[in-house]
């Protein structure tokens, strides 16, 4: 990946993708079977797996009123991925510039991407 000098562009290189992979923790046959189910068959999905590890039992967690969070970071994390720089990223999402900034200190969609860079090292 080329480095860029222009700061306009502040989230060029950032792509939950290629982090996942770079970790080896997908590949190319998984985002193609990804790519064929619905998001909400991905949430389920996800789900689920997650509630076998804890025999079928999250009691405790309150996942109806997280989901909403959980949502927004996900979407945090895509507008910084397929934008060019935080502005077009909270243009992207309909926000103020201001909110932005808010959102991604409360979900701390940031420290993913600077841990990327931090495992390189």
């Amino acid at each position: 990946m080329r480095k860029t000098t222009d700061k306009r562009f502040t989230t060029k290189h950032k792509s939950v993708i290629l982090y996942l992979q770079q970790r080896q923790q997908i590949d190319d046959s998984l985002l193609v079977l990804i790519n064929n189910l619905t998001l909400e068959d991905l949430i389920a999905l996800k789900l689920e797996l997650s509630a076998k590890n804890i025999n079928n039992r999250p009691f405790g967690l309150d996942m109806w009123r997280k989901t909403s969070y959980i949502m927004k970071e996900a979407m945090l994390m895509f507008a910084i991925s397929t934008t060019q720089s935080k502005k077009d990223a909270a243009r992207f999402l309909g926000l103020t510039y201001l909110d932005f900034k808010k959102a991604l200190k409360k979900f701390e969609v940031d420290n993913y991407f600077l841990n990327k860079k931090e495992e390189k090292k």
